[in-house]
């Protein structure tokens, strides 16, 4: 069964596979780490884009560790999740450092590199240097959960579980790399969320979800919880075309990245711009939107207020006066991006 199951994942992928994505064309660790890390919980199509832009700006992993954490930023907004550009971030310079510049072969010390999890660093072993391990991303989690009908949430611990040993009993020794794309390929092409294309898939002879019409079943769903909803008033400090932008903390949301102060009431506002150096001259209240994380609803209320700058010193490594069209190399939250984009027609 196991010898069956690869081969004939195998043999669809020589014929049907995708060989042509930027990350498969000349071939290493350091490309193959990049898209693993720009591909968890993103689209191939989102990611294409910036991983090309990331490549050409940062073709080798001594280029990546010696840039300012700015620029690593600025190349990622709009890709969310921002933890993972300050991982890459730190994971580069780990491996320039610790490393000599190669990225290790060995699973178990791929997984010790700061954003990197067990089946990233399945995938830059077998992917990247060609050497045997299994993997087990969204897509291949779903693929292994409805042909074997393994009940349950992934998230799971025993449910996780299950699936590791499936993906670990069929992952062949020889060409896992090649198998692993498979898998996610058919993950991601036919085997999908919703109406997939089992006609189509190379193991459906014996999936069980379609033998016993119980694909909607898996895998099994994360269990709902309302999301929490939170409030914070946007300030977006103007003077002579200018904003005031300052740096989040390197942890909580948004870390690094540069975005307009805030506060959580309005009358918190003339003793914030007292903070900022500024005397408030005018204020307009802009639409109000919603920004979703993956934890909670923030309702943003932004407000452009004119100002005059006082003699207060504000620390340059932490604030900056920009214009809304600026093309320095920044990394902003993306309700900051919404903004600016406004603040250029105004």
């Amino acid at each position: 069964m196991t010898q069956t199951f690869s081969s004939q994942v195998l043999n669809w992928f020589q014929q049907y596979g995708r060989k042509h994505l930027p990350w498969q064309k000349n071939v290493t660790p350091y490309r193959v780490w990049v898209s693993e890390i720009m591909l968890q919980q993103t689209q191939v199509t989102t990611v294409i884009p910036y991983f090309e832009r990331f490549m050409a700006t940062f073709p080798t992993v001594q280029e990546l560790a010696s840039a300012p954490q700015d620029k690593v930023l600025n190349l990622w907004t709009g890709l969310g999740y921002y933890a993972r550009a300050r991982n890459l971030h730190k994971t580069a310079k780990l491996v320039c450092t610790e490393y000599n510049g190669e990225f290790p072969k060995k699973v178990h010390e791929l997984e010790q590199l700061p954003g990197v999890g067990r089946s990233t660093a399945g995938a830059i072993r077998s992917l990247g240097h060609g050497e045997y391990a299994p993997i087990l991303d969204g897509n291949v989690k779903r693929v292994l959960a409805r042909h074997f009908a393994v009940s349950g949430w992934p998230g799971k611990a025993d449910v996780l579980k299950q699936l590791w040993q499936l993906s670990e009993q069929l992952t062949p020794k020889q060409d896992s790399g090649a198998y692993n794309q498979a898998m996610m390929d058919i993950g991601a092409m036919i085997c999908t969320r919703s109406k997939p294309l089992c006609e189509q898939c190379p193991v459906n002879s014996t999936c069980i979800a379609r033998a016993t019409d119980t694909i909607a079943q898996y895998p099994g769903k994360k269990p709902k919880k309302i999301k929490p909803v939170k409030t914070t008033h946007m300030l977006l400090f103007r003077h002579n075309h200018q904003f005031l932008l300052e740096k989040r903390p390197q942890s909580g949301i948004w870390g690094g990245l540069w975005c307009f102060p805030q506060c959580d009431e309005e009358t918190d506002i003339p003793s914030l711009a007292q903070q900022y150096g500024v005397t408030e001259l005018a204020r307009q209240q802009l639409t109000p939107f919603r920004h979703t994380f993956s934890h909670f609803h923030l309702d943003c209320k932004p407000l452009l207020i004119d100002v005059a700058p006082s003699e207060i010193l504000l620390n340059e490594a932490q604030h900056l006066w920009v214009k809304a069209d600026t093309n320095q190399d920044l990394g902003f939250a993306a309700p900051t991006v919404k903004l600016m984009e406004q603040l250029t027609t105004k």
